[in-house]
């Protein structure tokens, strides 16, 4: 029995007891400015919306080991959290389907996974519609509210300083996410909100152990935690310190918040009292008293959030090698970023080179994408990108010659010109040379939050789905009374030293950021063989495109593949390549200095880049779920059957 089986078991026990008040129980009190007991929970019958109780074979009532890879048959799953992982199967083997399951483990994964991903926050949604034979994307992405201003974002005639903005009501973008678990949930779904919220509810009113990942998390985040007074209450312990590992950690206000919207649907957290209290802790920031910390109020009126709508939109998609490949389109940059990468990969055979000659064509290809993912692309509702010239083969073959065989590069690449490669060479007016001014945006080197989802179910039905609250904790801000933290998601547009300067990627009302969420699904012979994903902001790409290299073009399993040390080239201004520690001792790390690469893993977070999850439909009919062994300490996978 591993020490989190152990704890969760004395914890149950604990619960069931009467012979002490909830105050005594193992939870500690005042977490959350609770002291409500917990109680054990478990499936009833077969239905996939059962009420968990008190039954013996509740999965969650003695928990699994963790396995960060498992094959077998009929549907499957893959997050960083186990209780995630474990909340999807349980959706799959109560006959729900993999929408309904991403859901679910979306949902339990904003208690287990706070700092990464919730319903204060947005997402995008991959999904493939076996029944149909194709991929859709929904997004549910954060907007800008309808008073923010591009100057909104300066003072004194200079931008604010961005470790200021983060921690602020400026940063907060409209939430999405329950606007977007419901469209999911009608348009693709079995089930509804209040069946597939269940099992987040039960965990959030008895707790979860807080393990190293929190723990960590929480210290990170602890100076601006403090200064937050909801936060402080919620995530702290009465000494003012990240709850120890192994405390029992109980979040009824989110518990409660669930319920209203499994109960009333997304109305509930748009309109009436959730909705108030987003915007009375976005424009005034609850702040402890004498702080020093600067929080600046933010614009969010109610009408912005009763106004949020999600977007159905098409996946972008490309060939590559004997696979199409399927992503997001704009406002991500990600699945154009990985299809232009893979265009220009596409030219060298890379069979007949060793894996030094193709992480070097890797990251050439990787820093041409990045120039041009910087200079061009942005919400298609504000800015008509040139994504078809960008996509183009014969632009990637144009633009390939830039890579140099032979000695990496010193300097940051310049955006190339796609603009004759679309179906109407001409531009849009005004758009070329605009766009050209762009950089990659302040925060492209240091983002390390958001989580991903990877699921399948039996019918054949796949959701590659990343979620996020955008860095990690977010603003900082837990919205009171409701146990969740606000995105700071508008940090993501670029801010140039001056706000006049045109750019696709600019602050307008309305307007989406643009992202680097790459949610990624791949096709062989028009059937599936891949869905992957990943966090780590503008590292997100580069994690993608690298999973795929490695497993399509290195020839390694998937597993193997996902858990290969990771490379980060981002179009750096000096030509510096991120590195995990564990790269740096690698052997394909003294082949790529000898060619001029300056590898540093100064800029991951701790040593670390990405924490992806992936699914691989083998030959044989079974399906192997992987997240990562070690990355995160490690995630959770599994299937519905195991072989």
């Amino acid at each position: 029995m591993t020490k989190r089986t152990l704890l969760l078991a004395l914890f149950l026990l604990c619960a069931s007891c009467s012979s002490c008040s909830p105050d005594e129980r193992l939870a500690p009190v005042g977490n959350g400015g609770s002291t409500s007991s917990a109680s054990s929970a478990s499936s009833t019958s077969g239905d996939a919306g059962a009420e968990p109780d008190a039954a013996g074979d509740d999965p969650f009532a003695q928990l699994p080991e963790i396995a960060p890879t498992a094959t077998g048959r009929r549907g499957a799953a893959a997050t960083v959290d186990l209780r995630g992982t474990l909340a999807a199967i349980e959706i799959l083997k109560r006959g729900g389907n993999a929408v309904d399951a991403a859901v679910a483990a979306a949902g339990v994964l904003g208690v287990t996974d706070p700092f990464s991903c919730g319903i204060g926050g947005g997402g995008f949604m991959l999904v493939y519609l076996a029944g149909e034979g194709k991929v859709i994307a929904l997004d549910h992405r954060e907007t800008a509210p309808s008073r923010l201003e591009a100057r909104s974002f300066y003072e004194d005639g200079a931008p604010i300083a961005f470790n200021e903005l983060i921690t602020s009501g400026l940063s907060v973008g409209v939430p999405g996410t329950v606007r977007g678990w419901s469209e999911a949930l009608r348009r693709h779904g079995t089930l509804g909100l209040g069946d597939v919220l269940k099992r987040a509810i039960q965990v959030a009113e008895a707790g979860f152990d807080v393990d190293a990942t929190f723990f960590e998390q929480t210290g990170r985040n602890l100076a601006r935690f403090q200064a937050i007074t909801s936060t402080k209450k919620l995530f702290l312990g009465p000494d003012g310190q990240p709850w120890p590992v192994g405390t029992i950690f109980k979040n009824p206000d989110l518990a409660g918040t669930y319920r209203l919207i499994a109960e009333g649907g997304e109305k509930a957290f748009y309109e009436g009292r959730v909705a108030e209290a987003i915007v009375a802790a976005v424009k005034s920031p609850p702040v402890e008293p004498g702080s020093a910390l600067n929080v600046r109020a933010g614009v969010i009126e109610l009408a912005d959030l009763q106004g949020y709508e999600a977007r159905v939109r098409p996946a972008v998609s490309t060939t590559y090698r004997d696979t199409t490949i399927y992503g997001l389109g704009l406002p991500s940059s990600g699945g154009i970023a990985v299809a232009e990468a893979l265009n220009l990969l596409e030219g060298y055979d890379t069979a007949t080179l060793t894996p030094v000659e193709v992480l070097h064509r890797y990251l050439g290809a990787s820093r041409l994408a990045f120039a041009d993912r910087g200079a061009f692309l942005g919400d298609p509702e504000f800015v008509d990108a040139p994504v078809k010239g960008l996509l183009s083969k014969d632009y990637a073959d144009a633009r390939r010659a830039l890579i140099d065989l032979a000695e990496a590069p010193s300097a940051a690449a310049a955006p190339g010109d796609p603009y004759p490669f679309q179906s109407d060479p001409s531009p849009a007016p005004g758009g070329a040379p605009a766009a050209r001014r762009g950089g990659a945006g302040p925060k492209d080197a240091h983002d390390n939050e958001t989580t991903h989802i990877t699921v399948s179910d039996a019918a054949g039905n796949i959701v590659s789905y990343t979620c996020t609250i955008e860095y990690e904790g977010g603003n900082g801000i837990v919205v009171p009374g409701h146990g969740f933290l606000l995105n700071n998601e508008l940090t993501d547009f670029n801010i140039p030293p001056d706000p006049s300067s045109p750019h696709p990627n600019a602050v307008e009302p309305g307007k989406r950021p643009r992202s680097s969420m790459s949610p990624t699904i791949v096709l062989k012979d028009g059937k599936p063989e891949l869905a992957l994903g990943s966090p780590g902001g503008s590292t997100i790409i580069t994690t993608v495109l690298q999973i795929l290299v490695g497993h399509i073009d290195l020839g390694l399993p998937i597993d193997k593949a996902l858990a290969a040390p990771r490379l980060s080239q981002r179009n750096s201004g000096n030509g510096a390549t991120d590195a995990e520690t564990a790269f740096l001792s690698a052997p394909e790390a003294e082949g790529l200095a000898s060619l001029g690469h300056v590898l540093s893993d100064a800029g991951t977070m701790g040593g670390e880049i990405g924490a992806a999850t992936a699914l691989r439909f083998n030959g044989d009919g079974t399906v192997t779920a992987v997240a990562e062994p070690v990355r995160r300490h490690g995630g959770s996978a599994m299937v519905e059957q195991e072989r």
